[in-house]
């Protein structure tokens, strides 16, 4: 039979034992963000930030968090923080406490693209954003169907996928350009592969095995019905140009940006690396 003191001792002990580690896991559960925001100002310890309406709605509203909630906040420039969600007057603030992940550099890598319907198009641009594209262009060529783009939507689409992938950066929404004028704009140094749906080019992953890791690139991907052979042979003749197949079946033109952008991603870009932690 236990003493009464030493029972008393065993029993404390015991409670401490079954208690602290659940009291340590809701400490850390309590540090995990209820939601990722992507805030274009800069983050520093300490520094509250203001939201804008549909942010605070957002947070306030549909997630219905309160003062004291964690959110993690992120851009590219001062990577990703967790927030403490507050008041300041009839608005909402996002105050960041720690450190969570540093900025880090991301593949340079651009998609160039003819615009597609709208249902398609903002998959395309959600999903190219999940693959981590640096900036988004629409290239008018010569069978592209005259559609209207919403910059302000597909950024919103842009913004939504990046704090869902956990990707620090959001990619640039450029407005359609017409193909001369996009090449005539070209930067030094940054290579072109060009999706070739005629079957001229070697396949996407040979032509890309001896890519240079971390150089800048842009994929090239036409529209439905394909390039025209007068569009095919000028780009063809450009050096910075790689001309590429995607296999042996006819892709829909969103279909095909997204199958260049996970086989260049898995050779070339960062699927290299693995996801933090």
């Amino acid at each position: 039979m236990i003493a009464p003191a030493r029972a008393r001792h065993f029993w404390r002990h015991a409670h401490a034992l079954i208690w602290a580690p659940r009291a340590s896991k809701e400490a850390h559960l309590s540090e995990r963000p209820a939601t990722r925001l992507y805030i274009p100002q800069g983050l520093a310890a300490g520094i509250a930030v203001e939201l804008d309406p549909a942010q605070a709605h957002r947070l306030r509203h549909v997630l219905r968090l309160g003062s004291g909630a964690v959110v993690a906040g992120f851009n590219a420039c001062d990577g990703e923080w967790l927030c403490q969600l507050g008041e300041r007057g009839r608005g909402v603030v996002l105050t960041p406490t720690q450190l969570r992940r540093a900025p880090e550099s991301e593949p340079d890598l651009w998609l160039l693209f003819a615009p597609i319907k709208r249902t398609r198009l903002d998959w395309l641009v959600e999903k190219a954003s999940e693959l981590g594209v640096l900036s988004l262009r629409p290239v008018w060529t010569a069978r592209t169907q005259p559609e209207r783009l919403n910059p302000d939507r597909l950024r919103a689409l842009a913004i939504a996928a990046a704090e869902q992938s956990e990707r620090l950066s959001v990619p640039e929404i450029h407005l359609p350009a017409p193909l001369d004028q996009v090449l005539a704009a070209w930067p030094a140094g940054r290579h072109l592969v060009l999706c070739d749906e005629s079957g001229s080019g070697p396949p996407i992953a040979e032509a890309l095995a001896g890519f240079p890791p971390g150089a800048p690139a842009a994929l090239f991907v036409g529209p439905e019905g394909g390039f025209t052979d007068r569009e095919l042979d000028a780009l063809g003749k450009l050096p910075i140009v790689t001309r590429v197949g995607l296999g042996p079946r006819v892709l829909r033109a969103e279909t095909a940006a997204l199958a260049a952008l996970a086989v260049f991603q898995a050779i070339a870009g960062d699927w290299r690396r693995r996801r933090p932690r």
